[in-house]
């Protein structure tokens, strides 16, 4: 062993040494100086470090190093336990008791509340369904032909270990649920996540929450579903608030509709929520089609019925003024705690 390094152990062993043998904070202060100070032992064998043979350098410089950390870790370790001894715990009984953090509910489950609330006043009430389903209950069921884009994998994510299983689409398999379990009347919302092989971005998630509607009786007509839209709409943005209904086209249901409403920000005029059209596009809906109702069991020759889908992540995004989907997801407690008060 190099003379230099059988130095650095002696350094070793007398600063253990002293270290144990200290008796007081005093005593402690002066090997910690003597050893760790600026002009103490470690920082002089530091500057050796040049004058020594390349094949000493890196090994002295290591042990070094290694002296250097356990000697501080050592100094610490003793100053705390004197500081222990004399009950410095760091804890001040005189200053005032911090106030405990109060959670609070998370806006999406805000929003969904209140969805369930104006409907169950309505006279719905809510139904549930898993959110691991099989093709038959997503897709065939509801009226989705095999050429559908909707079934492609570039829009829904199956599971690779159970074959014919995927994440649910959307809420609309809690309706065939339901009508599989009850005859008419029957008049539910339907809560709950859904995905889609989405990228995420600003205004897009691949998961998202929607809330789909079902109203099947006998006499039930496009006029009720226009009524019940139209008031959930005005409960939610204000009683000037107009929809209109476009056509469109969704398997399950005939004819179908996309819901739009008024902008309830700029008075229809146009401006930067509604993109300057003064509508905005809330959801899709429709009169139930007729094979639906026979693949369930329900004859469409007596019974009618609608439906309607709606997202609670894009009413959040506009009632709470909010500008990115993604900050519903991402858990950042200054966001999440602008919605403490509310209940």
């Amino acid at each position: 062993m190099h003379e230099k390094l059988q130095e650095l152990q002696a350094h070793r062993d007398a600063f253990m040494k002293e270290a144990d043998n200290v008796t007081d904070i005093d005593q402690l202060e002066a090997v910690r100086v003597k050893y760790l100070g600026r002009k103490g032992l470690i920082a002089s064998l530091f500057k050796l470090i040049a004058e020594l043979p390349p094949e000493v350098k890196g090994v002295f410089g290591k042990e070094l190093n290694r002296l250097k950390n356990d000697a501080t870790e050592k100094v610490e370790s003793i100053e705390a336990g004197f500081k222990k001894s004399n009950g410095e715990s760091g804890f001040d009984p005189t200053l005032p008791a911090r106030r405990p953090f109060h959670g609070s509910y998370h806006p999406l489950t805000l929003m969904e509340r209140e969805v369930r609330r104006v409907f169950q006043k309505m006279g719905f009430t809510v139904a549930r369904g898993p959110e691991v389903e099989d093709i038959w209950h997503n897709f065939d069921a509801l009226n989705t032909p095999d050429w559908h884009p909707s079934r492609d994998a570039s829009d829904t994510l199956y599971l690779e270990d159970r074959d014919g299983w995927l994440l649910r689409t959307e809420t609309s398999p809690i309706q065939i649920r339901t009508m599989q379990a009850q005859q008419p009347p029957i008049r539910i919302v339907g809560p709950g996540r859904v995905f889609r092989n989405d990228k995420p971005d600003a205004t897009h998630s691949a998961m998202f929450t929607q809330v789909e509607g079902l109203y099947v009786d006998k006499g039930v007509t496009f006029a009720d579903l226009k009524g019940t839209v139209l008031a959930f709409y005005r409960h939610i943005f204000g009683s000037s608030v107009k929809t209109r209904f476009r056509p469109h086209f969704f398997p399950f249901t005939e004819p179908s509709a996309e819901v739009d409403v008024s902008c309830a920000f700029c008075g229809g005029k146009g401006c930067r929520v509604c993109k300057q059209s003064g509508w905005i596009e809330m959801g899709g809906s429709g009169m139930v089609d007729p094979n639906v109702f026979r693949t369930v069991g329900i004859d469409p020759e007596v019974y009618t019925g609608w439906a309607f889908g709606l997202g609670i992540e894009r009413l959040a995004l506009l009632l709470y003024d909010v500008d990115d989907i993604r900050l519903f997801y991402e858990n950042d407690e200054r966001f999440l705690a602008q919605f403490g008060g509310r209940r």
